[in-house]
């Protein structure tokens, strides 16, 4: 069987990873509501995901907020669909 990888298999990172193959970009504020998580967790599973090379951060401003935007990147589809499958081996559904 294959492993799950585990940086997709945190909850946290696993919900972000989910919401994120399904829109162009999230905002920050829309994970941390979608989530249910407090601001500095998200962030540190961010960081996490970015480090992997799962997703993009882009922080920039909206007047003078800041904004931050994630986007999953070629590698982090390719990554989240073999996890997929993996849990698919694991359940027999393949």
């Amino acid at each position: 069987m294959k492993e799950l990888d585990p940086i997709l298999h945190s909850q946290l990172r696993l919900a972000v990873m989910s919401i994120l193959m399904s829109v162009d970009e999230a905002d920050f504020v829309y994970l941390k509501e979608k989530t249910e998580s407090t601001a500095g967790n998200l962030s540190v599973q961010l960081d996490k995901l970015s480090a992997a090379g799962y997703i993009t951060v882009t922080k920039g401003f909206v007047g003078k907020k800041t904004r931050t935007t994630c986007q999953v990147t070629e590698e982090g589809r390719k990554a989240f669909e073999q996890y997929v499958n993996a849990l698919k081996d694991y359940l027999n559904l393949n």
